[in-house]
């Protein structure tokens, strides 16, 4: 196995072994789970065709974790995959800007981290590429340790207690106000969380926010969110950045307790054809210390 850095501050390319190998093997899973460990971001190539990967990706993804059901109301609901594309599945027509998945994509352009809005949060997402446009559609990924670290220790400490509300529907509000329907909120309410990840097998701390973060508690809103805002432009700011531009056979795990990513535009008259699966964080993986402190009876 060879590990190849993409980034100074995140991201590794895993040459030498595949996505099966890992699925099948114990040791090899060990060594690759100590690399997304370390590096937050890891990317195989070449992997099998979109008409073999299923269940390789599904395999692969449940060594690290129990799995998530993709949300209601999406291409995928129910399953292990999260459909992300500009193809109408009933029609196989690519849709207009106005369409639900079109402004979903918009909204991935938003930085983020998976599912901060769930009562349970990711540990991790893996994306594999199954139709790609000739340009654009990159995805861009950021440390949250490197923004921790760059922030001064008072906010640091400040951060460390104090714990932001997460919220599908204030993400798509973004876009468009309907973007969210109903049957989404109801299903999704705002979740709580602490502000910093600690990851527990290094120790290192990440800055956990998001696009979904909309209040701070303790906080008057106006004050919460442009602390919020000013957190993300200083995790993102120039250079720290990972872009990674597709390839066929890509395919891309992430740490979504350690980074922020969003998805870059492509010309919507391109197809773009992608299928998430997403780990779901147990205590094992720090959630025990994200959650808010219970309040006595």
């Amino acid at each position: 196995m060879e590990i190849i850095p993409l980034h100074p501050e995140v991201g590794a390319e895993i040459r030498g072994i595949s996505m099966a190998d890992v699925a099948g093997n114990d040791d090899v899973y060990r060594a690759v789970r100590a690399t997304f460990e370390e590096h937050s971001v890891l990317l195989f190539r070449n992997q099998p065709p979109p008409d073999q990967i299923d269940p390789i990706q599904v395999a692969y993804s449940a060594k690290f974790g129990p799995l998530e059901t993709a949300k209601v109301a999406s291409l995928g609901e129910g399953t292990p995959f999260s459909i992300l594309t500009n193809i109408d599945p009933a029609t196989r027509e690519l849709v207009p800007p106005t369409h639900k998945e079109a402004l979903r994509a918009k909204a991935n352009q938003l930085w983020h981290t998976d599912s901060s809005f769930r009562q349970t949060p990711a540990l991790a997402s893996v994306l594999s590429a199954r139709t790609i446009p000739g340009t654009g559609g990159e995805t861009q990924f950021v440390s949250q340790r490197a923004t921790w670290n760059r922030l001064p220790a008072s906010l640091r400490a400040k951060l460390a207690d104090s714990y932001a509300w997460h919220s599908y529907g204030h993400s798509r509000g973004k876009i468009d106000p309907t973007l969210a329907s109903q049957r989404e909120q109801n299903a999704l309410p705002p979740a709580l969380w602490r502000m910093r990840w600690r990851n527990p097998v290094n120790g290192r701390d990440a800055l956990y926010i998001a696009s979904h973060a909309y209040a701070i508690e303790g906080m008057p809103d106006n004050e919460a969110q442009a602390l919020i805002d000013e957190l993300t432009a200083m995790a993102t700011a120039p250079g720290h950045a990972y872009e990674h531009v597709w390839r066929d056979g890509d395919v891309v795990m992430w740490d979504n307790r350690a980074t922020l990513h969003r998805g870059r535009p492509w010309p919507m008259d391109k197809p773009r054809y992608m299928i998430r699966t997403t780990i779901s964080a147990t205590d094992v993986d720090g959630l025990a210390d994200l959650r808010p402190p219970r309040k006595a009876a």
